[in-house]
């Protein structure tokens, strides 16, 4: 019961945080252009006009949610903190070592994966897909349907980041090696094609710049498992 406690204390100091974070967010939202930075890519297709919204509440629901993101991404230092506290009475002495780095690891690569996707992916898969038709068609784009995609693609980019941290964390723990992590690369390229299809917009070149740095990740991810190993088989004293 102690325990428990301890973990309710936790998340209501998690939540807490994500509350206060939100709150400076939505004031951030509404004082400077947050807004401005997530459209930033598709403002070369809008010929000098702005993005459209359908509902008169819209605008102020999408300030909720830029502050809500700020929140989330304000506390996550917070929450990191907590998940370790909940975690390491679970864990021995050599897996704590092991875990510990192995946070913050996490937390920069995703944020990596995300800023990789912004940058470089979202304005190459808008190049693409707006390129076709454009003789007949004209763009009238909503602002709803524009967040959904961009959001659900930088989400993705930042958990598929994590693999090589996965990878390392499981190697130190004795789950896989690099042999097992060798023998899957048909399903890793199978896996790569179906989450790329299923979690980028329905385009071959969304789906393909989600395949192929998920399929790399996966091959930095059975390296760092091999100099993981080769490390620790170093530092493993020989028996006389």
């Amino acid at each position: 019961m102690e325990r428990i406690d301890d973990v309710r204390r936790r998340l209501i100091w998690s939540a807490v945080t994500v509350a206060l974070g939100a709150g400076l967010g939505f004031v951030l939202a509404m004082n400077y252009d947050l807004l401005g930075v997530l459209i930033d890519p598709v403002k070369p297709f809008l010929h000098g006009t702005k993005l459209k919204y359908l509902s008169p509440t819209e605008p102020f629901f999408i300030t909720i949610k830029l502050g809500i993101l700020v929140g989330i991404i304000l506390a996550l230092p917070v929450i990191m903190h907590h998940v370790w506290c909940i975690v390491r009475p679970l864990l021995g002495p050599r897996e704590q070592r092991i875990v510990r780095p192995m946070l913050a690891m996490s937390m920069v690569l995703f944020l990596a994966g995300a800023v990789f996707c912004f940058v470089a992916v979202v304005p190459l898969m808008l190049r693409f897909t707006m390129g076709f038709q454009t003789e007949s068609l004209e763009q009238n784009i909503v602002i709803g349907e524009y967040l959904s995609i961009v959001l659900r693609m930088v989400l993705a980019f930042g958990v598929v980041f994590e693999m090589p941290v996965v990878a390392l964390v499981g190697t130190l723990l004795g789950i896989v090696d690099p042999e097992f992590l060798a023998s899957k690369r048909r399903h890793a390229i199978l896996l790569s094609v179906v989450l790329g299809a299923l979690l980028t917009p329905p385009d071959v070149a969304s789906q393909v710049l989600m395949a192929v740095p998920m399929y790399a990740l996966f091959e930095i991810s059975i390296l760092v498992s091999r100099l993981a190993v080769r490390r620790t088989r170093a530092t493993v004293p020989l028996e006389v």
